[in-house]
């Protein structure tokens, strides 16, 4: 086994982490004007050094600021990067009770530009206050155009999606190579679009629009790899494909099979973390289409559920995966973050630390080591 074919940590999590009291609160004041900037930093500060203090107390080697500065996983994105917006989404969450959440989407109403960096701040402070791994979360690229397709790109300010993708993708390698010169080695993105590419309702969508999905598809992986095939070596890039997390509702479904193949080798990633805590996934067997340079964090302890899952089935799901990829390759983390968004999923704080430190012993106990 090679080095790189093994994930930098066998236990792992997605990044988003269930605030506090007092960051839901210091949300709601902020907005009101209540409170000022120093005041609200303050809020953050004091309670993302309590967080890094939770991760490295339950043994995670790989370290987060929980996002605690974020009202979702992509806002700081659309907020820092010049152009882009927000407006309806095309899509909605929904559950297996037919409820349906509709929410607001990324959409580019000028020409973009980076006047600051996207994520330097958070990565920081997360290296001033741990003796970790500070791991660096950014939206995926994809996710400026999915959710409203190409009517994401208002009042013509691209005249095709080839430019407004290749203006995308020097907005991420500038964020890129600035988080590497600050001292990041492990960045990940998160990714919604292409698993969602894997459920028929959503491909008869992307059709009506008349968009070809194959082709989509082949402009993702190539706007993916525009981003990050300039990366110095030692940065090692991570995406997390995920059906969709907020307040345990989901957007897609569908198994990795038909996408499988061509993800896992075109996307010039180092590791995949895949969702798989619900049959919505899908089963194990597109693993076999990993190459043995990359490897896979496998999701399957649920963010989204309070129940805790037994060590001995979390054994039984990697002994399962491993019968289609080398065991060598493998991790294990949630299938996704625990706050997506700033309310956070249905668990309560104790189920995260519970889930997380399942993680850790069941990781050290396949692996012999965290």
């Amino acid at each position: 086994m090679s080095a790189s074919s093994a994930p930098m940590f066998r236990a792992d999590h997605v990044g988003s982490l269930l605030r506090p009291k007092s960051i839901t609160d210091a949300f709601k004041k902020f907005s009101k004007n209540e409170i000022s900037d120093d005041a609200f930093t303050e809020i953050q500060d004091s309670a993302i050094i309590d967080v890094i203090n939770l991760q490295e107390s339950l043994g995670l080697q790989s370290i987060t600021d929980g996002e605690f500065r974020r009202a979702s996983y992509w806002s700081t994105f659309v907020e820092r990067v010049q152009g882009l917006e927000v407006a309806e989404s095309r899509f909605s969450f929904h559950d297996d009770h037919g409820h349906e959440q509709q929410f607001t989407a990324p959409i580019v109403t000028e020409k973009l530009s980076r006047p600051q960096s996207v994520a330097g701040d958070e990565f920081n402070f997360v290296k001033e206050n741990t003796s970790q791994t500070p791991k660096t979360t950014i939206v995926s690229p994809p996710t400026m155009h999915m959710w409203r397709l190409d009517k994401t790109i208002v009042d013509n300010c691209y005249d095709s999606r080839e430019k407004y993708f290749s203006e995308l993708a020097k907005i991420f390698r500038e964020e890129i190579q600035s988080l590497f010169e600050l001292g990041s080695t492990y960045i990940q993105l998160d990714d919604v679009p292409i698993p969602m590419m894997s459920d028929p309702k959503i491909l008869e969508i992307i059709r009506n629009d008349g968009i070809n999905p194959d082709i989509l598809l082949n402009d993702y992986i190539k706007l993916f790899n525009d981003c990050i095939d300039e990366r110095p070596k030692e940065l090692k890039i991570a995406v997390h494909m995920c059906r969709g997390n907020y307040k345990g509702k989901f957007l897609s479904e569908g198994g990795y099979e038909t996408l499988a193949e061509k993800i896992f080798n075109e996307l010039n990633v180092d590791t995949f973390f895949l969702e798989y805590d619900s049959p919505r996934s899908g089963d194990f067997e597109p693993l076999k289409h990993v190459p043995k340079n990359k490897s896979v964090i496998l999701g399957i302890v649920s963010s989204k559920t309070p129940q805790i899952e037994s060590k001995d089935d979390l054994k039984a799901k990697i002994d399962d995966a491993s019968q289609y990829i080398d065991i060598n390759q493998l991790g294990l983390s949630p299938q996704c973050g625990f706050a997506s968004t700033v309310a956070g999923n249905p668990v309560t704080l104790d189920v995260e630390k519970s889930k997380l430190s399942l993680i850790v012993e069941v990781a050290s106990e396949v692996w012999g080591s965290k």
